[in-house]
């Protein structure tokens, strides 16, 4: 007996090295391309997130918008950027290039951040934000197929959960710094989306910089993607992802109800923000770990346990009263996006065919788009008429239909 002591503290050091020697493999594994663009999508998030986390209060103080309105704005600019992919994914096949798409959806991103800063009506506002939708709408697409085309597909989950961390880290540095300069500059709005210039142009000289796409990133013969014979090609198993993509969608509606819902509880204007801060934080955390858990087990399961903490926090959202329960709220929803954002876009390139991977992610998000515009005008609609625990009900409720749906599902549609 005493020589199993030695012997069960040996093979635990053994398994704690394999362990780390296994994740340090990994992440030395994943190619330069997919952490140049995790670095472009840092900077360019933390732009877009300075002013989108304020946009919210600056719409309802400064310039009088309803919940309604603000729905309205949130959902066509968020569907507008998800509808725009299946275009620029599409293109980026017939082109068999990528990056050029991606250098000017980035850069229309930028130019749309001096636009916020100007505006004096919703009217602008929704100009500005359909601006950099259209941006984020461009270059989505090519660049989930660029890192697709440079990634093995045994660490593409890794990947990608990667690429979702980093752009991450810059969804949370956004409003941690917009949290800052409110308080120092006594909530001055418009100051604050100037400064949200500087990194915005950073990301595209990274990008213009820091990648160069493969050679031949597609080899294929030059033919429309869209045409129906192309469309057959993707299986019955990508129709299932793209189904439950827009099901997730219109269960989640837009993070901007939850900086609403923390502008009811008695938090301080300039503070309000952190709830991004602490959303992202924890969306940052896990999309890595999560995605690289998704090489090594099933999807279906994965994203069942994300519906799960989606539900979770829709509860904690409809019930809380005081900051505390928001948090844990908002801790939950960050927890199930690291779970499923990733996941979902492995899940694409995983059931897509590499000659048309960039129409599949284009076609994922037209139709998540669609859902994206549903969902967030339904949320304004619930939140003016029933109130704001209604509007997270509401996305329980779906989410347990998800969830049933996906029971009854056929395994042969279901991956892994």
């Amino acid at each position: 007996m005493k020589l199993a002591s030695p012997q069960r503290k040996k093979a635990r050091l053994t398994l704690q090295r394999t362990n780390t020697e296994h994740r340090s493999t990994t992440l030395s594994r994943i190619p330069q391309g997919v952490w140049v663009l995790g670095g472009v999508s840092l900077l360019m998030d933390v732009s877009s997130e300075m002013i989108h986390s304020l946009l919210p209060l600056f719409m309802a103080t400064t310039l009088g918008a309803s919940v309604i309105i603000i729905g309205i704005i949130e959902g066509l600019a968020e569907a507008t950027a998800l509808i725009i992919k299946v275009f620029s994914g599409v293109l980026s096949d017939y082109l068999g290039k990528r990056k050029g798409l991606a250098m000017l959806g980035y850069g229309l991103g930028a130019i749309s951040k001096p636009l916020f800063a100007l505006a004096s009506s919703s009217g602008l506002v929704l100009t500005a934000r359909m601006i950099d939708r259209v941006g984020k709408g461009i270059r989505g697409a090519p660049r989930d197929a660029l890192v697709a085309d440079v990634t093995p597909p045994e660490i593409r989950g890794a990947a990608f959960g990667l690429r979702q961390s980093l752009d991450t880290v810059g969804a949370f540095l956004g409003p941690l710094l917009a949290v800052a300069l409110m308080f120092l500059w006594h909530n001055d709005f418009q100051a604050i989306f100037w400064v949200a210039v500087i990194p915005g142009v950073m990301s595209i000289t990274l990008l213009w910089f820091g990648l160069r796409e493969p050679k031949n990133p597609v080899a294929h013969k030059r033919t429309n993607p869209l045409r129906r014979e192309s469309l057959k090609k993707l299986s019955p198993a990508y129709w299932w992802v793209v189904g439950l993509g827009a099901i997730f969608t219109l269960a989640r509606f837009s993070e901007a109800f939850l900086v609403l819902r923390a502008n009811q509880m008695e938090i301080p204007l300039f503070a309000i923000p952190l709830v991004m801060v602490a959303m992202n934080l924890v969306y940052s955390v896990t999309a890595y770990p999560f995605g690289k858990l998704s090489d090594r087990m099933s999807h279906s399961g994965l994203l069942q346990a994300g519906l799960l903490v989606l539900i979770a926090a829709d509860i904690a959202l409809a019930l809380s009263q005081h900051w505390s329960t928001l948090l844990l709220g908002v801790g939950l929803w960050g927890i199930h996006m690291g779970m499923t954002q990733g996941l979902l876009a492995a899940m694409i390139a995983h059931t897509a065919p590499s000659a048309l991977r960039g129409t599949a992610f284009g076609m994922f998000n037209l139709i998540s788009g669609i859902a994206m515009l549903l969902a967030s005008t339904g949320a304004g609609i619930l939140w003016e008429t029933l109130g704001a625990a209604s509007t997270f009900y509401a996305g329980a409720v779906i989410c347990v239909m998800t969830l049933l749906g996906m029971r009854l599902t056929p395994a042969a549609y279901q991956q892994r």
